[in-house]
């Protein structure tokens, strides 16, 4: 049987699913992946999978980087989200020297998370300095390494801007180290993510760490991989995320309907309705896995022959990201309801995952206003042109 290179992380990561999944409370009870979970994902090379050949990674085809998400997700979703966190985080090395790579990323744990964009650092000789913080750094509890995406201003005071006229924004990259963390991660789902807030205070970061990721001019390697923005990649990973998230909690709705008789009813899995219930419900579900794996295997097959990204690749990557989410999202509501009282207890897992896919839905990544920008750019017409990277 022909697989696509690296398909082996999706075997490790299957692999791994009773571990997590024997983890999942104590994630879930201390707000942090556990230490067994953190050695096993670095272990099976999990965390490298997008990084490149050249430092060692997978470089893993956009296809089966999802689909380890996904497999993990299916045992516990905050192990997803940091693992797709900082797995993305991993691409910035196809922008960085060598040695500054390998500094970041082949030392131990060799692990880097990062926050929203926000703030600026000036210019100064050799580098720039950075004071601010920084929020929603999924993984920075496992990472050794932070990043920030900030815009630069000259020693004069004036944004520096690139030749198109916009301000130029680079990632900084530190060591945890030299940052302040901040525990400030009290939440209602995703609660072992741990995305806590970072700072720092007159630091002073050398120009080699001071990427300008997802910019084609900076870009040192040549796979198809890295035509692809960090963005566009975050997308299908946290979709592929949801939707085994959704494949975990249906599946767990019909093994319960299978042995449950609610006071007063039939038996679930003699009752019509709930058998046209989970009949659609799984419709949906396949229907939205079909329709983002076929559009990440199209933007790929398109990027594996030389092609240039484009808009309408963005678009596409977009679209079926955000709405494989809000699908997925959906489903785990209609698991939910259809277990009726039972998913009410923790011990049924129904009520964690109903709360971190609707963390995951209110995620940058599930947005309505995404429609609206695939929606401007279509009517625009152009969309052969490279891509804005949103």
């Amino acid at each position: 049987m022909n697989r696509p290179p690296g398909f082996d992380l999706v075997e490790r990561a299957r692999a791994l699913a009773p571990l997590i999944m024997r983890e999942a409370d104590e994630i879930e009870r201390t707000r942090r992946l556990t230490g067994p979970v953190v050695s096993a994902l670095i272990e099976n090379g999990l965390y490298r999978a997008l990084l490149p050949k050249s430092f060692g990674g997978s470089e893993a085809p956009l296809g089966t980087f999802m689909q380890m998400q996904e497999e993990v997700a299916k045992a516990d979703a905050s192990t997803a989200w940091c693992l797709g966190q900082c797995g993305v985080c991993a691409m910035t090395a196809a922008y960085l020297e060598p040695d500054a790579a390998n500094e970041i990323f082949n030392v131990a744990p060799g692990i880097l998370a990062w926050g929203a964009i926000a703030h600026e650092v000036q210019v100064v000789p050799g580098g720039y300095k950075a004071s601010a913080r920084w929020d929603f750094a999924s993984g920075s509890r496992q990472a050794s390494w932070l990043g920030a995406h900030v815009r630069i201003v000259e020693a004069d005071g004036k944004p520096r801007r690139k030749p198109d006229g916009s301000p130029e924004i680079r990632t900084i990259l530190f060591p945890v180290a030299d940052a302040t963390m901040y525990d400030v991660w009290d939440v209602i789902g995703l609660r072992g993510t741990g995305t806590d807030s970072y700072s720092v205070d007159n630091l002073f970061i050398p120009d080699k760490f001071a990427a300008l990721r997802d910019d084609a001019t900076a870009l040192r390697e040549t796979g198809p991989l890295y035509k692809l923005s960090t963005n566009m990649v975050f997308s299908m990973g946290f979709g592929a995320t949801s939707l085994g998230l959704a494949r975990a909690t249906l599946d767990s709705a019909i093994d319960l309907a299978r042995g449950k008789t609610p006071q007063g009813l039939k038996a679930m899995r003699e009752n019509n309705a709930v058998q046209g219930l989970i009949g659609r419900t799984e419709a949906s579900l396949r229907a939205a896995r079909a329709y983002l794996y076929s559009t990440a295997a199209e933007v790929w097959r398109d990027l594996a022959r030389g092609d240039a990204i484009t808009e309408q690749h963005r678009i596409a990557l977009r679209i079926a990201a955000t709405w494989t989410i809000h699908q997925s999202a959906s489903v785990v509501d209609t698991a939910y309801h259809m277990a009726g009282a039972t998913a009410v207890f923790n011990a049924n897992k129904f009520e964690r995952r109903f709360r971190d896919m609707h963390a995951i839905a209110q995620q940058i990544q599930g947005r309505d206003a995404h429609y609206e920008d695939a929606g401007k750019a279509i009517l625009s017409g152009n969309l052969d042109t490279p891509p804005t990277m949103r």
